[in-house]
């Protein structure tokens, strides 16, 4: 069953990704998955249940591409390394799951209630990368891991808009570099 959940919030994603939120509905993603109708409204009764579904499961999946060895132990490089391909996975492969976090947040705007799930995923997400920052001894780490965690979506927005071939590493490595070396 829970293989059913999991097809019907792949293909909301990439429906959200592809075709945007407006597009978005429980017998689309049946569709989109391949499966008997009605399965998308077993797990999330209302639209708004799903988008919450999808903004948790998208925070799970990213979570899951940083490379294990980016967390045991830190170090500018390990950073520099764990962020570029994340960037190229999150612009290549996960191209459209990316591009539906984007959709997200530009549409949910002006919804507090939808928006608080993405910003308490984003909040995770600046908590632990200050985590490694941290660890890695970079200091300021606050600040330091919304730094990188800014040229990040820029760079990954620019690769999916403007060049898909732009080459991450020079910006990521000398970012890390300078916060790391700041006194």
């Amino acid at each position: 069953m829970a293989a059913t959940r999991e097809r019907a919030l792949e293909a909301a994603v990439e429906l959200l990704g592809t075709d945007g939120v407006r597009a978005l509905s429980h017998a689309r993603v049946d569709e989109r998955a391949g499966l008997p109708a009605g399965s998308t409204s077993n797990w999330f009764r209302t639209r708004r249940a799903l988008l919450a579904g999808i903004i948790d499961w998208m925070a799970e999946q990213e979570r899951a591409d940083f490379a294990p060895s980016l967390l045991e132990r830190p170090t500018p490089e390990t950073i520099s390394e764990g962020l570029c391909a994340v960037l190229l996975v999150q612009t290549g492969l996960f191209a459209a799951r990316t591009r539906a976090r984007y959709a997200l947040f530009l549409e949910l705007a002006a919804d507090p209630e939808l928006l608080a799930p993405l910003h308490r995923q984003r909040r995770e997400f600046e908590q632990w990368t200050d985590r490694l920052v941290t660890e890695a001894g970079i200091p300021d780490p606050g600040p330091a891991a919304r730094t990188l965690m800014a040229l990040s979506d820029g760079l990954m927005l620019h690769r999916l808009t403007i060049d898909p071939e732009l080459d991450v590493r020079p910006a990521i490595e000398r970012a890390v570099r300078a916060l790391a070396a700041t006194p």
